[in-house]
């Protein structure tokens, strides 16, 4: 079996602080590295499982020859450690995600958040980045929910880079339960279960991926936050629903 994690946005403007930040974001981004490092892997003290609070890519080649992979990832518990970020473009509303001049009405539309380049759209200073082997941005002038919409910096798509590396099991984590994890999640379910072409979001894939194959996907309750408790328990049972593990 050929393990991967997908951690899912731990950025500043999603933790406590920032322009999005939820609570037990922090506490998410710790018990990740702890996780990654080869511990106990929970989030002591953090969110729980789905972790509702309220809204308060390197290229290169790793060792296993897959492309849009950095050499540095040392995880003792995963083959492979993919993170992603938002990474929206400065002066302009990203397609309509960012409000502008209205009211966000926190659904379809946001405060200004992820900007790239700025402190709030790098990853939590408690996320510990060298353990990342496969750095992903997303929404560059558009909405992006999951991590498979982005591309790593030599221009890969997620789904290649999994599909290359072989991997057959996927646990997800990250920020936000009823988001981008959810988005994430969904989509990495359709991938091991219907190959390439069932991605939700079918430019996530990438022309000539070819499919990852059957595999299993898990979301990892103690290691995910959310932005409300009603919407965050719906979105952990619509994964449940989908055959996602929750644990």
């Amino acid at each position: 079996m050929t393990r991967a994690l997908l951690i899912v946005d731990v950025q500043n403007d999603f933790t406590e602080g920032g322009a999005l930040g939820v609570d037990g974001g922090a506490a998410v981004a710790r018990g990740i590295t702890a996780l990654v490092r080869g511990g106990a892997g929970g989030a002591a003290g953090g969110a729980g499982a789905g972790g509702a609070g309220r809204a308060s890519g390197v290229s290169g080649a790793s060792a296993s020859g897959v492309s849009g992979a950095s050499a540095s990832g040392t995880s003792a518990a995963y083959d492979l450690v993919v993170a992603s970020r938002d990474w929206h473009d400065a002066g302009n509303d990203n397609g309509g995600h960012f409000a502008g001049g209205a009211d966000p009405d926190f659904v379809t539309t946001w405060p200004v958040h992820c900007v790239a380049g700025t402190v709030g759209a790098d990853y939590h200073p408690s996320l510990d980045t060298a353990l990342i082997d496969v750095h992903v941005r997303k929404g560059m002038g558009e909405p992006a929910y999951s991590l498979f919409e982005g591309v790593t910096d030599d221009g890969s798509r997620v789904a290649s880079v999994l599909a290359r590396a072989g991997v057959d099991s996927v646990d997800v984590v990250g920020i936000a339960t009823d988001y981008c994890v959810r988005a994430s999640a969904l989509d990495a379910v359709a991938l091991l279960g219907a190959g390439v072409g069932g991605l939700r979001g079918s430019r996530g894939a990438g022309a000539g991926a070819g499919g990852v194959g059957a595999g299993r996907v898990r979301v990892l309750g103690d290691l995910v936050a959310g932005v409300d408790a009603r919407s965050s328990a719906a979105a952990l049972d619509e994964m449940r629903a989908a055959g996602i593990e929750v644990v």
